[in-house]
Protein backbone atom coordinates (compact mmCIF):
# COMPACT_ATOMS: atom_id res chain seq x y z
CA UNK A 1 0.00 0.00 0.00
CA UNK A 2 1.51 3.45 -0.59
CA UNK A 3 2.67 5.57 2.19
CA UNK A 4 -0.12 9.08 2.48
CA UNK A 5 0.73 11.60 4.57
CA UNK A 6 -1.07 12.63 7.77
CA UNK A 7 -2.29 16.68 8.10
CA UNK A 8 -2.22 18.76 6.96
CA UNK A 9 0.35 20.29 9.41
CA UNK A 10 0.17 22.99 11.64
CA UNK A 11 2.92 24.71 11.31
CA UNK A 12 4.07 28.76 10.78
CA UNK A 13 6.22 30.00 8.13
CA UNK A 14 8.38 32.74 8.56
CA UNK A 15 9.99 32.36 5.44
CA UNK A 16 6.62 33.93 3.51
CA UNK A 17 6.43 37.68 3.48
CA UNK A 18 2.70 37.78 1.56
CA UNK A 19 2.53 40.01 -1.33
CA UNK A 20 1.96 43.86 -0.26
CA UNK A 21 -1.21 43.61 0.17
CA UNK A 22 -1.39 40.73 2.97
CA UNK A 23 -2.73 38.06 0.79
CA UNK A 24 -0.99 34.66 0.89
CA UNK A 25 -2.66 31.95 -1.46
CA UNK A 26 -4.24 28.59 0.58
CA UNK A 27 -1.61 26.85 1.81
CA UNK A 28 -1.17 23.46 3.32
CA UNK A 29 2.52 21.06 4.13
CA UNK A 30 2.68 17.62 5.12
CA UNK A 31 5.32 15.78 6.79
CA UNK A 32 7.18 13.15 4.86
CA UNK A 33 7.68 9.80 5.75
CA UNK A 34 10.06 8.81 8.05
CA UNK A 35 12.16 6.87 5.20
CA UNK A 36 12.75 10.20 3.51
CA UNK A 37 13.18 12.22 6.53
CA UNK A 38 16.63 13.42 6.23
CA UNK A 39 16.02 14.41 2.31
CA UNK A 40 12.48 16.15 2.73
CA UNK A 41 11.49 18.07 5.20
CA UNK A 42 8.01 18.81 4.24
CA UNK A 43 5.51 18.72 1.21
CA UNK A 44 3.60 21.66 0.12
CA UNK A 45 0.62 22.45 -1.64
CA UNK A 46 -0.41 25.84 -2.33
CA UNK A 47 -3.80 26.57 -4.32
CA UNK A 48 -5.22 30.36 -5.60
CA UNK A 49 -7.68 31.37 -7.60
CA UNK A 50 -8.03 34.96 -8.43
CA UNK A 51 -10.27 37.43 -10.22
CA UNK A 52 -9.19 38.27 -13.86
CA UNK A 53 -6.90 41.35 -13.94
CA UNK A 54 -5.71 40.82 -10.53
CA UNK A 55 -2.30 39.01 -9.71
CA UNK A 56 -0.41 38.65 -6.25
CA UNK A 57 3.32 38.93 -6.02
CA UNK A 58 4.46 36.39 -3.28
CA UNK A 59 7.50 37.07 -1.64
CA UNK A 60 9.61 34.37 0.17
CA UNK A 61 13.02 34.51 2.60
CA UNK A 62 14.00 31.38 1.39
CA UNK A 63 16.02 28.65 3.58
CA UNK A 64 19.19 27.12 2.43
CA UNK A 65 17.83 24.44 0.93
CA UNK A 66 17.05 23.22 -2.74
CA UNK A 67 12.92 22.74 -3.62
CA UNK A 68 11.28 20.74 -5.68
CA UNK A 69 8.09 22.06 -7.55
CA UNK A 70 5.62 20.31 -9.72
CA UNK A 71 2.88 22.15 -11.56
CA UNK A 72 0.56 21.20 -14.11
CA UNK A 73 2.67 21.66 -17.01
CA UNK A 74 6.21 21.20 -15.88
CA UNK A 75 8.50 19.89 -12.74
CA UNK A 76 11.52 21.72 -11.76
CA UNK A 77 14.84 21.98 -9.62
CA UNK A 78 15.18 25.38 -7.18
CA UNK A 79 18.53 26.14 -5.90
CA UNK A 80 19.04 27.77 -2.70
CA UNK A 81 18.07 31.50 -3.23
CA UNK A 82 20.65 34.40 -1.58
CA UNK A 83 17.96 36.80 -1.88
CA UNK A 84 13.92 37.25 -1.80
CA UNK A 85 12.63 35.05 -4.07
CA UNK A 86 9.17 36.23 -5.56
CA UNK A 87 6.17 34.83 -7.71
CA UNK A 88 3.44 36.15 -9.64
CA UNK A 89 0.80 34.31 -9.16
CA UNK A 90 -2.89 34.88 -11.64
CA UNK A 91 -6.03 33.60 -12.67
CA UNK A 92 -6.40 29.56 -10.74
CA UNK A 93 -3.45 27.36 -10.45
CA UNK A 94 -1.16 25.13 -7.72
CA UNK A 95 1.65 23.56 -7.35
CA UNK A 96 2.92 19.80 -5.14
CA UNK A 97 6.46 21.38 -3.60
CA UNK A 98 8.93 19.31 -1.62
CA UNK A 99 11.18 21.53 0.95
CA UNK A 100 14.36 19.15 0.80
CA UNK A 101 16.95 18.94 3.62
CA UNK A 102 20.18 20.02 2.99
CA UNK A 103 22.01 17.14 2.70
CA UNK A 104 19.59 16.40 -0.54
CA UNK A 105 20.92 19.45 -2.33
CA UNK A 106 24.48 17.14 -3.92
CA UNK A 107 22.65 14.51 -5.50
CA UNK A 108 19.67 16.68 -6.68
CA UNK A 109 22.70 19.51 -8.22
CA UNK A 110 25.14 16.44 -9.83
CA UNK A 111 27.51 18.14 -8.18
CA UNK A 112 28.39 21.20 -5.99
CA UNK A 113 25.34 23.13 -5.23
CA UNK A 114 27.07 26.67 -5.67
CA UNK A 115 26.53 25.83 -9.01
CA UNK A 116 22.69 25.72 -8.84
CA UNK A 117 22.25 28.90 -6.44
CA UNK A 118 20.05 31.11 -7.89
CA UNK A 119 18.73 29.13 -10.63
CA UNK A 120 15.76 26.59 -11.39
CA UNK A 121 16.57 23.41 -13.58
CA UNK A 122 14.18 20.73 -15.54
CA UNK A 123 13.66 18.69 -12.98
CA UNK A 124 14.84 15.97 -15.37
CA UNK A 125 17.92 16.46 -15.34
CA UNK A 126 17.95 14.84 -11.74
CA UNK A 127 19.11 11.04 -12.40
CA UNK A 128 16.60 8.74 -12.14
CA UNK A 129 13.69 11.05 -11.96
CA UNK A 130 11.16 10.74 -14.75
CA UNK A 131 9.74 13.96 -14.59
CA UNK A 132 6.98 14.03 -17.25
CA UNK A 133 5.51 10.85 -15.89
CA UNK A 134 5.68 12.61 -12.34
CA UNK A 135 3.79 15.49 -13.88
CA UNK A 136 1.11 13.76 -15.36
CA UNK A 137 0.71 11.34 -12.13
CA UNK A 138 0.46 14.77 -9.82
CA UNK A 139 -1.79 16.61 -11.91
CA UNK A 140 -4.24 13.08 -12.18
CA UNK A 141 -4.20 12.91 -8.75
CA UNK A 142 -5.07 16.43 -7.93
CA UNK A 143 -7.76 16.15 -10.53
CA UNK A 144 -10.54 18.89 -10.57
CA UNK A 145 -10.11 20.10 -7.26
CA UNK A 146 -6.48 20.69 -5.97
CA UNK A 147 -7.89 21.95 -2.83
CA UNK A 148 -9.19 19.04 -1.51
CA UNK A 149 -6.48 17.39 1.28
CA UNK A 150 -7.01 13.66 0.29
CA UNK A 151 -6.26 14.71 -3.11
CA UNK A 152 -3.29 16.58 -1.87
CA UNK A 153 -1.76 13.70 0.01
CA UNK A 154 -1.64 11.25 -2.79
CA UNK A 155 0.15 13.97 -4.42
CA UNK A 156 2.34 14.11 -2.04
CA UNK A 157 2.77 10.75 -2.04
CA UNK A 158 3.31 10.12 -5.82
CA UNK A 159 6.78 12.93 -5.30
CA UNK A 160 8.20 11.41 -2.13
CA UNK A 161 8.36 7.84 -4.42
CA UNK A 162 10.22 9.87 -7.29
CA UNK A 163 12.19 11.08 -4.58
CA UNK A 164 13.19 7.40 -3.12
CA UNK A 165 15.91 7.62 -5.69
CA UNK A 166 18.12 10.42 -3.95
CA UNK A 167 18.15 7.52 -0.91
CA UNK A 168 20.33 7.06 1.47
CA UNK A 169 21.99 10.00 3.24
CA UNK A 170 25.83 10.21 3.82
CA UNK A 171 27.64 10.60 6.58
CA UNK A 172 28.89 14.63 5.41
CA UNK A 173 24.94 14.98 4.52
CA UNK A 174 24.23 14.42 7.98
CA UNK A 175 26.56 16.47 9.06
CA UNK A 176 25.16 19.90 6.73
CA UNK A 177 21.89 18.37 7.99
CA UNK A 178 22.58 19.37 11.96
CA UNK A 179 24.40 22.50 11.06
CA UNK A 180 21.53 24.14 9.38
CA UNK A 181 19.49 22.55 12.17
CA UNK A 182 21.56 23.80 14.49
CA UNK A 183 21.47 28.01 13.01
CA UNK A 184 18.10 27.69 12.45
CA UNK A 185 17.00 26.58 15.42
CA UNK A 186 19.06 28.68 17.76
CA UNK A 187 18.75 32.36 18.52
CA UNK A 188 21.88 32.85 20.25
CA UNK A 189 24.26 31.60 17.44
CA UNK A 190 25.00 35.10 15.69
CA UNK A 191 28.66 34.59 14.79
CA UNK A 192 30.11 31.42 12.49
CA UNK A 193 32.65 30.40 15.25
CA UNK A 194 29.42 29.54 17.58
CA UNK A 195 28.96 26.70 14.86
CA UNK A 196 32.52 26.31 14.58
CA UNK A 197 33.11 25.63 18.43
CA UNK A 198 29.75 23.53 18.14
CA UNK A 199 31.01 20.93 15.65
CA UNK A 200 34.68 21.12 16.16
CA UNK A 201 34.90 21.85 12.56
CA UNK A 202 37.59 24.97 11.21
CA UNK A 203 35.64 27.91 9.86
CA UNK A 204 37.58 26.87 6.70
CA UNK A 205 36.47 23.78 6.59
CA UNK A 206 32.92 24.95 7.19
CA UNK A 207 33.05 27.34 4.55
CA UNK A 208 34.22 24.27 2.12
CA UNK A 209 30.97 22.23 3.95
CA UNK A 210 28.36 24.29 2.81
CA UNK A 211 29.52 25.25 -0.21
CA UNK A 212 29.72 21.88 -1.80
CA UNK A 213 26.18 21.27 0.22
CA UNK A 214 24.18 23.93 0.03
CA UNK A 215 25.68 26.02 -1.91
CA UNK A 216 25.99 29.72 0.48
CA UNK A 217 28.46 30.42 3.32
CA UNK A 218 27.88 29.57 6.78
CA UNK A 219 27.79 33.54 7.48
CA UNK A 220 24.67 33.67 5.15
CA UNK A 221 23.14 31.03 7.37
CA UNK A 222 23.39 32.59 10.16
CA UNK A 223 21.92 36.24 8.60
CA UNK A 224 19.20 34.36 6.82
CA UNK A 225 18.18 32.76 10.54
CA UNK A 226 18.43 36.40 11.63
CA UNK A 227 16.25 37.82 8.80
CA UNK A 228 13.62 35.24 9.56
CA UNK A 229 13.68 35.62 13.07
CA UNK A 230 12.83 39.71 12.42
CA UNK A 231 10.00 38.68 10.36
CA UNK A 232 8.65 37.49 12.93
CA UNK A 233 9.18 39.99 15.62
CA UNK A 234 8.18 42.63 12.76
CA UNK A 235 4.80 41.00 12.34
CA UNK A 236 4.11 41.60 16.69
CA UNK A 237 1.67 44.79 15.78
CA UNK A 238 0.85 47.88 14.57
CA UNK A 239 4.14 49.89 17.28
CA UNK A 240 6.62 47.81 16.56
CA UNK A 241 10.13 48.70 18.81
CA UNK A 242 13.03 48.85 15.89
CA UNK A 243 15.51 49.60 17.60
CA UNK A 244 14.55 46.73 20.13
CA UNK A 245 13.95 44.31 17.60
CA UNK A 246 17.43 44.72 16.42
CA UNK A 247 18.86 44.28 19.77
CA UNK A 248 16.72 41.24 20.31
CA UNK A 249 18.61 40.19 17.05
CA UNK A 250 22.01 40.86 18.02
CA UNK A 251 22.76 43.41 15.60
CA UNK A 252 24.87 46.29 16.81
CA UNK A 253 22.58 49.05 16.35
CA UNK A 254 18.84 49.79 14.09
CA UNK A 255 20.65 50.76 11.02
CA UNK A 256 22.86 47.85 10.57
CA UNK A 257 19.97 46.08 10.77
CA UNK A 258 17.81 48.43 8.71
CA UNK A 259 21.00 48.02 5.85
CA UNK A 260 20.61 43.85 6.17
CA UNK A 261 16.71 43.84 5.90
CA UNK A 262 16.33 46.46 3.51
CA UNK A 263 19.47 44.79 0.80
CA UNK A 264 17.56 41.63 0.82
CA UNK A 265 13.61 42.94 0.64
CA UNK A 266 13.88 45.95 -0.78
CA UNK A 267 11.85 47.93 1.81
CA UNK A 268 12.63 48.80 5.61
CA UNK A 269 11.82 47.07 8.53
CA UNK A 270 9.08 49.94 9.67
CA UNK A 271 7.47 49.77 5.74
CA UNK A 272 7.43 45.56 6.44
CA UNK A 273 5.79 46.18 9.31
CA UNK A 274 3.46 48.72 8.41
CA UNK A 275 1.66 46.76 5.89
CA UNK A 276 -1.24 44.35 6.19
CA UNK A 277 -1.07 41.21 7.68
CA UNK A 278 -4.53 40.40 5.33
CA UNK A 279 -6.02 40.70 2.58
CA UNK A 280 -9.54 42.53 2.66
CA UNK A 281 -10.73 40.70 -0.81
CA UNK A 282 -11.57 37.50 0.20
CA UNK A 283 -12.76 36.76 -3.07
CA UNK A 284 -8.96 36.13 -3.91
CA UNK A 285 -8.41 33.23 -1.25
CA UNK A 286 -9.33 29.76 -1.55
CA UNK A 287 -10.92 27.52 0.97
CA UNK A 288 -8.02 27.28 3.39
CA UNK A 289 -5.86 28.90 5.35
CA UNK A 290 -2.18 29.22 5.88
CA UNK A 291 1.20 31.75 5.12
CA UNK A 292 4.38 30.60 3.50
CA UNK A 293 6.01 27.68 1.60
Amino acid sequence: MRWRPDGPLDVVEPAQLRDARGFSPSLRRYAPPPWLGELVRRFWVPVWSLPPGRSSVQRVLQYPVCQVVVGPDRAELVGPHTGLTTEELRGDGWVVGAMMQPAAGLALAGGPVAELANLRRDLATVAGVDAPALVAAVRGALGTDPAEIARQQEACALLAEALAVLVPVDEEGRLVNAVVEYVEGAREVQRVSQVCEKFGIGERALQRLTRRRIGLSPKWLVQRRRLHDAADLLRAGEHVDLARVAADLGYADQAHFTRDWRAVTGLTPGEFAAEPTADGDETARPASRGPGA
